[in-house]
């Protein structure tokens, strides 16, 4: 799948559009006539990359979340800041809870496991 594509005539980006009588996919020129027929069905694709081991609800602005817990008795490993929030959610594959630690110095954010 190319990223986009792009008359042969004028240079102009071509758009998918479905020719209904064939039942195929067709990229089309909006400014010119040209048409061409598509090699692959699939139009657009998104590929999220997240580390592992590591929950999907987790966002970099979670330590400013006045609603979680948070304590002074772990030191960020980072910047040495006394305080971090913490939450515990289920590692994938495992059977137990893991509990993340956030730090609390909005120039740091940095995630950490216990």
């Amino acid at each position: 799948m190319s990223a986009l594509k792009f008359c042969r005539e004028c240079n102009n980006m071509l758009y998918p559009r479905e020719d209904k009588e064939t039942c195929t996919l067709l990229y089309a020129c909006q400014s010119c006539e040209h048409q061409e027929v598509a090699s692959d069905t699939c139009v657009y694709k998104r590929v999220l990359r997240k580390p592992s081991g590591e929950p999907k609800d987790v966002l970099k602005d979670v330590a400013a979340d006045p609603s979680l817990p948070r304590t002074r008795s772990v030191r960020c490993y980072n910047c040495n800041h006394p305080e971090a929030a913490f939450f515990q959610a289920p590692t994938k594959g495992e059977k137990a809870m893991t509990l993340y630690f956030i730090c609390c110095n909005p120039s740091c954010g940095h995630r950490w496991r216990d």
